[in-house]
């Protein structure tokens, strides 16, 4: 429905109209008044969290050996033997599913311990949310480029073609740098502070960056909030990479000179 009506996702008297369309469905299919409130998105705008693309998810909960428990309103507290304790009762299980969430777009970055100049670590660079050129590379690491990064249209976008995007232009990078014997390549502070400003920008002209889910890092507790991905749309984004590509990678420091090796 999003894609259908661009408006959901700019103006909230649209978006809700298609949130109360779609709470009314929901209703219509889970037998129970409460837990199909339970079910409704009503905690954000809709479409600013992926909803269920549903084959008889809704009616599942019309099963009697299903049980949907509200951890807002009934914590969880701890794993026991015979199952899990919430605030209120012990539910009694053979087998625990694990599905908690993920640290998208920046984790596994950061996980890696990556360092570049100076021994600056990527965690220390990316304190306040990540800070990319591109999605494809940040300042002060030379040589690191990033497939389908932070900043980049990535996840918002169908993946393979994001994930060939980004190898071609780095491909075609690497042989421009190797022509022209050019050992480092990294972007700019002021080119990096243009491309958050504008992923920002755009970003906050939507609902997207309202809604409270992974796009914005509020799913991992203590990770600073930021919407992580590009939302210009793939083929404009795919005009600026060509584009800076075309002019020498304008925005982007190429050294000829070899560098010192970089802290272990």
């Amino acid at each position: 429905m999003s894609d259908s009506y661009s408006d959901i996702r700019f103006d909230k008297d649209a978006n809700e109209t298609a949130a109360e369309f779609i709470r009314d469905k929901i209703r219509q299919q889970v037998k129970d008044p409460q837990v199909a409130e339970l079910l409704v998105p009503d905690s954000h705008p809709y479409a600013t969290k992926r909803p269920p693309l549903e084959t008889n998810y809704y009616k599942t909960f019309n099963r009697d050996n299903v049980a949907l428990v509200d951890l807002r309103s009934t914590p969880l507290l701890r794993i026991v033997t015979s199952g899990v304790e919430t605030s209120t009762t012990v539910y009694d299980l053979d087998s625990i599913v694990l599905a908690t969430g993920f640290d998208a777009m920046t984790g596994p970055l950061l996980r890696m311990g990556v360092r570049g100049r100076n021994g600056l670590s990527l965690g220390e660079c990316w304190q306040h949310g990540p800070r990319t050129h591109l999605g494809l590379m940040s300042a002060g690491f030379p040589n690191l480029f990033i497939v389908t990064g932070p900043q980049s249209p990535s996840v918002l976008y169908n993946m393979p073609l994001a994930i060939e995007d980004h190898v071609n232009w780095i491909t075609d990078c690497i042989r421009y740098m190797q022509e022209r014997n050019i050992k480092t390549i990294e972007p700019t502070a002021e080119s990096v502070a243009e491309w958050v400003s504008h992923t920002n920008e755009i970003a906050d002209s939507t609902l997207l960056a309202k809604g409270h889910s992974w796009y914005t890092g509020d799913n991992i507790p203590g990770k600073p909030r930021a919407f992580m991905v590009y939302l210009g749309g793939a083929p404009r984004y795919r005009e600026i990479c060509d584009d800076i590509a075309a002019n020498g990678y304008k925005g982007f420091i190429l050294d000829r000179e070899s560098q010192p090796p970089l802290p272990a």
